[in-house]
């Protein structure tokens, strides 16, 4: 393809002339390379859009019925008519990511699965970004917060906590065990010594200063693009070269591509931690294991999980290398509820699956959610 004699006298022209080149290229090699050409500018506006996504979304309609220092608490349950059941509260993780975890997609929705089970009044803890006005908040004013968010509710409420929302709902549990009826634990780490995952061999292996550096380093706060930078170095290949190489051979099917902006829209958007919170649980609930050896003081009360007498369902993935089904279902061990009344289950799948893997809501979470509504009675 030759260049025109004038594009010398036309300096616009001559400066566009190597964007034309590739397209030469694909014209000489015919439809393959038309093709060829059209995926990789796809490619390229896909990566961008992965790299630095908007802020996830809430795949169900939901209003904020309070808004607190450290959540805004969501109400799914459908405008008009007051719901008749106790209310469902979705404890969700406070880890690093956003809530939305607990309502991700049309399809691959708790909150969704729940409803369609038949719970009429879910509600979902909407943790927010922890600011420099944050950074000395600690659990208990997680702890107090939930408790706000129960008595608002009328006192009483059926409690699930996901991943790190279940330690702490097993915290509040075993403080006010006359306002959780029911208690569901789903990948949730209770007795962090046990089992041999990624997390516990982290906590572990790393001294406390280190993290204390990396929060000094956040200006106080446990930075969440710090946090995730982590989580991607533990998988680097599947991070940095899997992904793209993936959506590169995926990039004509659009289904793919919308699954894939969905995910990276909550996975690159991270939470920044308070410091003071963050560091409380790295010391005292990973590396000291305080909450299943009876020794966490919480909101002035040594708490135990034996004042936990309520019905349990434990539930855990068999790949989950964060939670490993051990620190899930050693909770038995400690719980003060009885033998009869303490439910375990293991669903395939890893961590992030168990709250929103479409085949885990769609033939696990029902019969939890009917569980919920027998008030913790054995369901067929």
């Amino acid at each position: 393809m030759a260049i025109p004699r004038n594009a010398a006298h036309h300096p616009r022209q001559e400066h566009s002339v190597p964007w034309f080149w590739p397209m030469a290229a694909a014209i000489e090699l015919g439809e393959q390379g038309v093709k060829l050409f059209r995926d990789n500018l796809r490619y390229v506006a896909e990566t961008e859009k992965i790299g630095a996504p908007p802020a996830p979304r809430w795949a169900t309609s939901n209003r904020v019925i309070l808004d607190l220092d450290t959540m805004r608490l969501r109400d799914f349950s459908p405008s008009g008519g007051k719901p008749a059941q106790i209310p469902a509260l979705i404890d969700a993780p406070y880890a690093g990511h956003s809530s939305t975890i607990a309502d991700y997609a049309a399809g691959q929705s708790l909150v969704e699965a729940l409803q369609a089970a038949g719970l009429d009044h879910v509600l979902v803890t909407d943790w927010k970004n922890a600011t420099a006005a944050m950074k000395n908040f600690n659990i208990d004013k997680y702890l107090t917060d939930i408790n706000t968010a129960v008595d608002s509710l009328g006192n009483m409420v059926d409690l699930i906590g996901l991943c790190q929302g279940g330690w702490m709902s097993a915290m509040y549990a075993a403080r006010f065990p006359e306002k959780v009826r029911t208690l569901v634990l789903a990948g949730s780490p209770i007795d962090t010594d046990a089992g041999d995952g990624s997390i516990k061999r982290l906590a572990h292996t790393l001294p406390l200063g280190t993290y204390e550096e990396m929060v000094a380093a956040g200006g106080g706060l446990m930075r969440g693009q710090v946090m995730l930078a982590g989580w991607k170095n533990m998988n680097p290949e599947e991070q940095y070269l899997g992904k793209y190489l993936e959506l590169y051979q995926h990039i004509e099917d659009k289904n793919y591509i919308k699954r894939t902006e969905a995910f990276e829209r909550w996975y690159e958007n991270p939470l920044d931690l308070p410091g003071a919170y963050y560091l409380q649980t790295i010391q005292q609930i990973f590396k000291e294991n305080r909450l299943a050896k009876g020794q966490f003081v919480g909101l002035g009360k040594r708490l135990s999980l034996k004042d936990i007498v309520c019905p349990v369902y434990l539930l855990a993935g068999a790949a989950d290398d964060i939670t490993t089904k051990e620190q899930v279902f050693d909770a038995e061990k400690y719980l003060g509820t009885p033998k009869a009344e303490i439910v375990k289950q293991l669903v395939p799948g890893g961590h992030i699956g168990l709250f929103m893997g479409a085949k885990t809501l769609t033939e696990c979470w029902p019969g939890v959610a009917r569980w919920i509504r027998s008030g913790g009675k054995p369901v067929d």
